[in-house]
C-alpha cells in the first residue's frame, strides 16, 4: 500500500519515558520529527520497571498466574504511557492521538504472553495520520481472534514498532533506546566497547537472541524478512546511532563484531535415556507444544543401552520444562531429571566468519590460557556459543573482546585467524 508523505516510524523504550521530565524530553523530539516536514508514528514501551513491578503483583496474588490474565495486567502498562506521551506532544501545540494494539488492529494468534502478529489493519492509523494527528500506539500488545488482548513477549515493543514500518510502507524506522547504538559488548562489562556503525540482520538477530539486550530477536527477524532498515538510537543523544540492514561485502571483511553474554540460561539433564530411535524426539516434541525455546543440545556417548541428554533453556522456562521432561522420563523409562543454574552463555558473533578460518581455535585458545572450562558448544554460520561456569561469565566477554581485537583503541581483525 502506497503513502503520500515521508513516513517514520519511532519506538521509545521504557527507559525513554521512565518519568515525566523524560515523558516531556521525547514529546518534543517527536515533535521536532514533526515539523521537520514527516507523518509520524510513535511505538511506546511500559514507564521505567512498570511491567517487572506489574508482574511481581502478580505473583504476590497467585503462585501460577493464568496467563490470558497475565497479558490483560501487562497490557496496562503501556496503555499509561501512550496516553501520558499523547498530552505532553498537545501541551506542545500538535494534534495526538493515542491507540491501544487492540484499537489499530495488530491481529495475533492466540498464545499469550508470547503471541505472534498475524496481520495489522492500518485504517484507523491511516486516517489519524491524514488528520494531521501524531500516532502513538501501546507496544507490546495485540488481540487475538476471540478479542482478548495478547502481549508479544519481552522486548515486544521493537516488534510492534517493525511490523509497523512494514505494514504503513514507513520511509524509516528508529528504534530510541538508553544507549547510542549496538555495540562490540556490554560497555558496562567491556569500558572499551565500540559502537558500530552499521551491522547486518543476521548478525544483529544472532546477537538478540545471544544475549545483546538492544533489540528484541523476533523483530529482527521480522526486519530481515521485509527487509525494513532499522537505525538504533539514543533518545539522549542527537548522534548518529546504528544502521542494521542487508549485509554488503564490507562488514564480512570483519570476523567477530561483537561478544554477547547470557546469564539468565539453566542447563537440563535427563539422565539414563534409553538408545533407541525417537526418545530425544519426545522430549523435544512435548517442550515445542509448551513454547519452550531449547537452545544447546549435547547428548552423551551411549553406555549400556542408555545415554544422557543435556540441553539449555531460559530461567524464565525452567519450572514448565522440568514439569515436562519429569513427566516424559517416567513414561519412556529414563532416570532422573536434574538441573544445573550456575551456568553462563558466552557467543561470539560475525559474519566474517564464513569466509575466515580458525575464528573457534582462537576463541578456545583464548578462554584456555586463562583455565576457562567449555562444558558445551553450539555453532552456525556466524556465531560459536560456548556454556561457562557463571563465575566466569563477565571475565571471559572481556578477554575474548581483546582476544579479536574489538576495543576502541584496536583496528578490528581482518586477517585469517
Amino acid at each position: 500500500m502506497k503513502k503520500t508523505k515521508h513516513l517514520i516510524v519511532q519506538k521509545f523504550g521504557g527507559s525513554s519515558v521512565a518519568n515525566p521530565e523524560r515523558i516531556k524530553r521525547v514529546a518534543q523530539r517527536v515533535v521536532d520529527t514533526k515539523r521537520a516536514g514527516s507523518g509520524v508514528v510513535v511505538v511506546v514501551s511500559a514507564l521505567g520497571d512498570t511491567t517487572d513491578e506489574l508482574l511481581q503483583l502478580a505473583s504476590q496474588v497467585s503462585q501460577d498466574p493464568p496467563e490470558r490474565e497475565l497479558d490483560m495486567l501487562m497490557s496496562t502498562g503501556e496503555q499509561i504511557s501512550v496516553a501520558l506521551l499523547a498530552m505532553a506532544i498537545t501541551e506542545l501545540g500538535e494534534k495526538a492521538v493515542s491507540f491501544t494494539g487492540a484499537q489499530v488492529g495488530i491481529l495475533t494468534d492466540g498464545t499469550h504472553t508470547k503471541a505472534r502478529i498475524i496481520a495489522i489493519n492500518t485504517q484507523r492509523i491511516r486516517k489519524a495520520l491524514a488528520a494531521n494527528h501524531i500516532v502513538i500506539v501501546a507496544g507490546f500488545q495485540g488481540v487475538n481472534l476471540n478479542q482478548d488482548i495478547t502481549t508479544l513477549g519481552r522486548g515486544g515493543s521493537d516488534l510492534t514498532a517493525v511490523a509497523l514500518a512494514k505494514a504503513l510502507v514507513a520511509d524509516a524506522c528508529e528504534i530510541f533506546t538508553d544507549v547510542e547504538g549496538v555495540y562490540t559488548a556490554d560497555p558496562r562489562i567491556v569500558p572499551d566497547a565500540k559502537k558500530l556503525s552499521h551491522i547486518s540482520y543476521d548478525e544483529m538477530l544472532e546477537l538478540a537472541s545471544l544475549g545483546a539486550q538492544v533489540m528484541q530477536a523476533r523483530s529482527i527477524f521480522v526486519a530481515k524478512r521485509f527487509d525494513v532498515p532499522i537505525h538504533v538510537r539514543s533518545s539522549f543523544s542527537m548522534r548518529e546511532g546504528t544502521m542494521i540492514t542487508k549485509s554488503v561485502r564490507a562488514m564480512e571483511d570483519i570476523v567477530v563484531s561483537g561478544v554477547t553474554l547470557r546469564k539468565d540460561e539453566a542447563k537440563v539433564t535427563v539422565r539414563d535415556v534409553p538408545d533407541k530411535p525417537g526418545m530425544a524426539a519426545q522430549i523435544f516434541r512435548e517442550l515445542a507444544t509448551k513454547e519452550v525455546n531449547v537452545d544447546m543440545i549435547v547428548q552423551n556417548v551411549s553406555r549400556e543401552g542408555s545415554t544422557d541428554l543435556s540441553f539449555t533453556v531460559a530461567k524464565s522456562d525452567l519450572p514448565e520444562t522440568l514439569r515436562v521432561s519429569r513427566s516424559i522420563s517416567r513414561r519412556i523409562g529414563a532416570g532422573e531429571v536434574t538441573t544445573d543454574e550456575g551456568v553462563a552463555k558466552i557467543s561470539i558473533v560475525g559474519i566474517g566468519m564464513r569466509s575466515h578460518s580458525g575464528v573457534a581455535a582462537r576463541m578456545f585458545e583464548a578462554m584456555a590460557r586463562e583455565r576457562i572450562n567449555i562444558e558445551m558448544i553450539s555453532t552456525s554460520e556466524i556465531k560459536i556459543s560456548c556454556v561457562i561456569r557463571r563465575q566466569h561469565a563477565e571475565s571471559a566477554v572481556r578477554l575474548l573482546h581483546k582476544a579479536f581485537g574489538l576495543g576502541k583503541g584496536s583496528k578490528a581483525t581482518k586477517e585469517t585467524a
